[in-house]
C-alpha cells in the first residue's frame, strides 16, 4: 500500500511536468505568432522570467492578445508552484522513508539524483525479481527480434514495460556523455551511502563514460547509442538496489 501511494505521487509529478512543458509551449508559441522571440540565452529562467514581464508584455499591442498572455503567463506560473510542491514532498519522503537506503545507492551513479532514484525505487518496487540482464527488458529497453528458422532479425527496441522507469534511464543516460569528474554533488550524494555502493557506483559511472567514448568513437548515432547506455543503466542500477550494506 505504501509503494502504490508513493507511485501516485511520483506519477501525479509526472503529470505536472507534462503540464508545465505544454504550458510553457503555449506562452511561447503565442509570442512567436506576434514575431516576438527572445535571443538572451536559455528559455525559462530569471532573466527570462524578467524579459517576458517587461519586453515582450510591451510589445504586445492588443487587449485581447494581452489578456491571453496573462492568462497563459498565469498558468506557467501555478502550473510551476504545483511542481515545486511535489518535488519538496517527494525529497522529504525520499530522505525518510522505506525506499530512503535504497535511494542514496540510486545517486551514487551520475544522472540519479533524489528524484529520479525515488522514482525508480517505487516503480521497479521489488528489484530481486529481475537480474542485471532482465531489468532492461522490464523497461523495455532490449531489441525487438523478428526471427525465423536460421535467420534473426533485431529492430528498434520493445518501449514496453514501465515508461515511467524508462524515460528516466533514458534521460539518466545522457549525463554519462561529459567527461566523468566527482564534484562536489557527487560526493555529497556519496556521503550519505554505505562504501560499498560508492565503490559500485564509481566503478558504473567510469564505465558507462566509457561505453560513450567507444560508440563516438565508431560515429553511433547519439539517440541510439544513449538507449544502449540506459540499457547497461538498468543494470548497474539493479546492481546497487540488490547490494548488501
Amino acid at each position: 500500500v505504501d509503494q502504490e501511494a508513493a507511485q501516485d505521487l511520483v506519477r501525479a509529478r509526472e503529470d505536472c511536468r507534462g503540464d508545465l512543458m505544454r504550458a510553457r509551449h503555449r506562452l511561447s508559441k503565442l509570442l512567436l505568432r506576434h514575431g516576438i522571440v527572445y535571443y538572451g540565452g536559455k528559455a525559462w529562467t530569471g532573466k527570462h522570467d524578467t524579459w517576458l514581464r517587461t519586453e515582450a508584455l510591451r510589445q504586445l499591442t492588443s487587449r485581447a492578445t494581452r489578456l491571453t498572455f496573462d492568462s497563459d503567463y498565469e498558468t506557467v506560473l501555478v502550473t510551476k508552484a504545483r511542481r515545486d510542491r511535489l518535488d519538496a514532498a517527494i525529497e522529504e519522503m525520499a530522505a525518510a522513508s522505506e525506499f530512503t537506503p535504497l535511494v542514496r545507492r540510486l545517486g551514487c551513479l551520475r544522472g540519479i539524483g533524489t528524484l529520479t532514484g525515488f522514482a525508480l525505487a517505487v516503480e521497479v518496487g521489488d528489484w530481486h525479481r529481475f537480474t542485471g540482464s532482465t531489468i532492461g527488458s522490464f523497461v523495455g529497453l532490449v531489441p525487438s527480434e523478428h526471427s525465423s528458422g536460421q535467420s534473426r532479425s533485431q529492430g528498434a527496441v520493445t518501449k514496453t514495460g514501465n515508461g515511467h522507469a524508462r524515460r528516466l534511464l533514458v534521460e539518466a543516460a545522457w549525463h554519462h556523455r561529459p567527461r566523468y569528474r566527482v564534484g562536489k554533488t557527487m560526493r555529497d550524494r556519496w556521503d550519505l551511502a554505505p562504501a560499498a555502493a560508492r565503490v559500485r557506483g564509481d566503478e558504473g559511472n567510469r564505465r558507462l563514460h566509457h561505453r560513450w567514448v567507444t560508440f563516438i568513437d565508431r560515429r553511433k548515432r547519439s539517440t541510439v547509442a544513449n538507449v544502449a547506455i540506459a540499457r547497461e543503466l538498468a543494470g548497474w542500477c539493479w546492481s546497487l538496489a540488490v547490494i548488501e550494506d
